[in-house]
């Protein structure tokens, strides 16, 4: 089965109005089927989630839908959002402030979603702590988010997209890619980019000008540009009768729409053939 997958940081209510209608009609053109989206308002006056997928054929989720409270700074900074082609339900969310980043309003979803001919499949749209001093937090973060898969995980491989906020060499991402261990556990997800993407697929940074406004007030060091925005995909170990193998790895939204770039961040939007092995 062929399933094609989207992550996407839409950067608030920051920057130009028109860009929710900006993305719904790019998101018309590339037609995926499971979207993992980061830092979207959804309050009683900014409906930012159902702006994105407007006449689009998906079923969405937003973490306000399921938050029982809601955290500090979402009303500015927003949540995260699942959207899939085929039905899906809820099986967790993770507050990610659970790890002491206060600050963080984002918490990550897990979601259960049937896919056709194949089966159900773990999808699991996540983010980490923004602050680039704050890799102690997000160690933290990728140990809980790697616990969230082995609670939920399915039959297929299990999917997790986001902006994570570190770059491939950070230790959270070393960790999440088997590269070393942390407080004593250790886990493999293949890095879709890696293994099929085009170049070193920078996702934040100077290239777009919404990204060189953050890098310029957050870093402050010229031609800063950084991957952060990741597909992951679960390993034979932990799902050795099935598979997701990657086929291809490209960038979405890195460049203007009509004049409009589209966030601060760049997309990353990868293909897959899912199923289990005969």
């Amino acid at each position: 089965m062929q399933v094609r997958i989207l992550t996407l940081n839409v950067w608030n209510a920051e920057g130009d109005p028109r860009r929710p209608e900006c993305i719904n009609q790019t998101l018309a053109t590339l037609k995926p089927d499971l979207i993992a989206f980061q830092e979207v308002i959804q309050t009683r006056d900014d409906r930012m989630l159902d702006r994105l997928l407007a006449k689009l054929d998906f079923e969405a989720t937003h973490q306000a839908d399921l938050q029982h409270s809601t955290p500090p700074f979402a009303d500015r900074y927003g949540g995260s959002a699942v959207a899939t082609r085929w039905p899906h339900r809820v099986v967790e969310v993770l507050d990610m402030r659970v790890a002491g980043a206060a600050d963080v309003p984002w918490a990550t979803l897990a979601t259960v979603v049937e896919i056709p001919e194949a089966g159900e499949l773990l999808f699991v749209g996540a983010t980490m702590a923004w602050r680039p001093a704050a890799e102690a937090v997000r160690e933290r973060q990728a140990l809980a988010i790697a616990e969230l898969d082995a609670r939920h995980r399915r039959g297929l491989p299990t999917i997790i997209a986001g902006d994570l906020n570190a770059d491939p060499g950070s230790a959270s991402i070393r960790f999440l890619t088997g590269r070393q261990s942390l407080d004593g556990r250790s886990v493999l997800y293949h890095d879709a980019w890696e293994i099929a993407g085009d170049g070193r697929g920078y996702t934040w940074g100077v290239d777009n000008p919404n990204g060189r406004a953050g890098s310029d007030q957050i870093i402050g060091q010229p031609d800063y540009r950084k991957r952060f925005d990741y597909v992951l995909v679960g390993s034979w170990d932990a799902h050795p009768e099935s598979h997701a193998h990657i086929r291809s790895a490209a960038l979405a939204f890195d460049k203007p729409i009509n004049g409009i770039w589209a966030s601060d961040h760049f997309g990353v939007v990868v293909d897959l053939d899912i199923g289990m092995n005969n």
